[in-house]
């Protein structure tokens, strides 16, 4: 009995040690003295069952905190897993895209710019409601079918939809575009479920067809043209939708190679756009222009694309919502008979030229057609209030100053009478234009001279019948105004009083004035500027006058500019000219003994002249001390003396 109950006190004894914080460190000391007493102790008083029974144990003390955490998570994700699939699925609780029903009621085609009345009806066969559900409608905002560009978007709230409940609701659109065009709406259905955040979408395609245009566009137009030739078009609007417009605005796309020129009414912003006001149902506007084609060749077509449209109330030159649009297409056909006018060898349909130029005109023609023509005669009609009658030669032709114009014929070619095919030639004449002041100081306005050339013959066809065949083209010669420029240097008189010796002496300062003058015939300039710098041994003083005229002086580069502005037409010629004076100082050197100094280097006057649109460009040379505009001057006053 004492050696069980010894046996028994030892037990508890390990058991203690076994379940004690430090009992491995206690192990590992054990181990390293008295081995061999462990190693009996422990074959005295465990068996092999007793190992086998403490080593999970052994285990289950090394394991962390966290790591029993995470196995416990994991433990509680699986079962989460399987509750919400039991929920979900075990129970019969699906959300599904196919047990919604979206269902349109109403036409499918409607007229453009009238409202549209549909009702949406929808369905839930699912077994859970549809919470916080919104129907989204989207449909094209202009006569555009893109709904990724300009969409029009309306939201509507349904709130809940229960299982196996229906929502109704009545909604109104208003679709643009061309008569059959087909426009697409998009109904949207957004919804929630129970125990989700999640948003679910399902959606339903629809398409209205345009069964009438809120504006109806006409074009009228030559459907084939000539290189270089005059075109007008004339452009109707009418409104067709039961309710007015407001702020419509018709925008034209030109094709390349056309010159706008003119237009009734004229547009609002730059040359294509155009303010058509409110317009009540049924009213029409009418807009007419011109222009020509200019740079095209045989065989291309030109495409011009009218817009209909309310106006954008954020960009002026852009239409808000479209209405309609239209396309007018010009073939560029190589005429049967041509006649192409040359100015001083150069093909274009505007020149600018000054009033000393002599202007030579060439008219080059040629016969396109695969048989003869007979009886060719070209016509060149002048006009215009720079023409000078008085000056126009004509050769091998008959110039009718009562008509102004110029003939050439069999009369007086007699190749005119019998053209074969491909044959070509050239007639000529030449012309001055007048001075820009008429009569008693009289100004021509807008000088300018115009040159109709106009073709024509006829052409046998089959039996006995006569085609007659026509050409024509106009060209435009704009008169440069004749704008004056002095520049001179006063001591004696002008605006300053002036001081210093004169002649001028070696290292002592004299001081000038400087007067810009100018003067200008005909046409407006524009952005007229003088300019010009000083010389080292001179430098700017001032002051200026008048004070109110804008004159800099920049010291570092030594530089003058006297910025105009816009030079008026008439200044100088039936007023007075435009004036500025400063003063400037000399100050010269033993080098220059003997010799008349530059005060000021060569000045420039720019500018841009409105009407001939061509630029204006005035040289003047550099001026000394040789005072040859101030009457009080002496001869010898210009030379620097010691």
């Amino acid at each position: 009995m004492a050696r069980d109950s010894e046996k028994l006190n030892r037990l508890e004894d390990l058991k203690t040690k076994l379940y004690s914080k430090n009992y491995e460190m206690k192990i590992r000391s054990d181990m390293k003295f008295h081995h061999d007493s462990l190693e009996h102790k422990v074959s005295d008083t465990w068996d092999k069952e007793d190992k086998k029974f403490l080593l999970p144990e052994k285990i289950f003390m090394q394991t962390s905190i966290f790591k029993k955490f995470f196995i416990f998570s994991i433990i509680f994700f699986v079962l989460a897993s399987v509750f919400a699939f039991y929920n979900f699925v075990g129970k019969g609780n699906t959300i599904s895209n196919e047990n919604i029903e979206i269902s349109v009621l109403g036409n499918a085609f409607t007229g453009g710019g009238e409202e549209l009345p549909l009702q949406i009806e929808i369905i839930n066969r699912n077994t859970s409601a549809l919470e916080l559900a919104d129907l989204l409608v989207e449909y094209p905002r202009s006569a555009s079918s893109d709904l990724n560009k300009d969409t029009e978007k309306l939201r509507v709230s349904l709130g809940s939809i229960p299982s196996g409940g229906v929502k109704n609701e009545n909604i109104k659109v208003v679709l643009f575009g061309e008569q059959g065009s087909i426009k697409p709406i998009k109904f949207l259905l957004e919804y929630r479920v129970a125990g989700s955040n999640a948003i679910f979408v399902k959606e339903k395609p629809y398409e209205v067809s345009i069964s009438s245009t809120p504006v109806n566009i006409l074009v009228e137009g030559p459907k084939e043209i000539s290189p270089n030739q005059d075109i007008s078009l004339r452009i109707k609007a009418q409104l067709n939708a039961t309710r007015s417009v407001q702020r419509m605005i018709i925008k034209i796309d030109y094709p390349v190679g056309f010159q706008f020129q003119s237009a009734r009414p004229s547009p609002v912003i730059g040359n294509n756009i155009w303010n058509l006001g409110d317009l009540p149902p049924g009213g029409e506007k009418e807009i007419t222009l011109t222009g020509k084609m200019v740079d095209v060749y045989d065989g291309e077509e030109k495409n011009f694309k009218v817009w209909s449209g309310s106006e954008n109330l954020v960009d002026k030159t852009e239409i808000g919502t479209v209405f309609n649009s239209l396309s007018h297409t010009v073939f560029v056909k190589k005429p049967f008979i041509a006649a192409n006018l040359f100015i001083n060898g150069v093909y274009q349909n505007e020149y600018a030229v000054d009033t000393k130029s002599k202007l030579q005109g060439e008219i080059k023609w040629v016969n396109n057609m695969d048989t003869k023509i007979s009886d060719m005669q070209i016509r060149a009609k002048l006009s215009g209030n720079a023409l000078d009658e008085s000056k126009i030669e004509v050769k091998d032709g008959f110039y009718n100053s009562a008509q102004d114009t110029i003939v050439w014929d069999k009369n007086s070619l007699k190749e005119f009478a019998d053209i074969p095919p491909g044959k070509s030639g050239y007639v000529s004449f030449s012309l001055s234009p007048l001075a820009l002041l008429g009569g008693t100081n009289g100004i021509l306005s807008d000088p300018s001279i115009n040159i109709e050339v106009s073709i024509a013959g006829r052409q046998a066809s089959d039996g006995y019948a006569i085609n007659e065949l026509k050409n024509s083209e106009s060209k435009n010669i704009r008169i440069i105004t004749e704008a004056g420029f002095v520049s001179k240097i006063l001591y004696y008189s002008g605006a300053f009083k002036n001081s210093g010796p004169i002649p001028p002496r070696v290292e002592q300062k004299t001081t000038y004035t400087v007067v810009w003058s100018l003067s200008n015939t005909a046409n407006n300039i524009s952005r007229a500027q003088v300019k010009t710098s000083l010389p080292p041994w001179a430098s700017f003083v001032g002051p200026v006058s008048p004070p109110s005229e804008d004159l800099s002086y920049n010291p570092s580069t030594k530089e003058i500019v006297w910025n105009i502005g816009t030079l008026m037409r008439g200044i100088g010629v039936t007023g007075s000219s435009r004036e500025v004076s400063f003063q400037i100082e000399l100050l010269p050197s033993l080098s220059q003994l003997g010799t008349p100094p530059t005060l000021i280097n060569d000045t420039i006057f720019t500018g841009q002249d409105d009407f001939a649109n061509v630029g204006v460009r005035i040289n003047k040379s550099s001026l000394n001390t040789r005072l040859s505009n101030d009457p009080s001057f002496p001869p010898t006053g210009d030379r620097v003396i010691q």
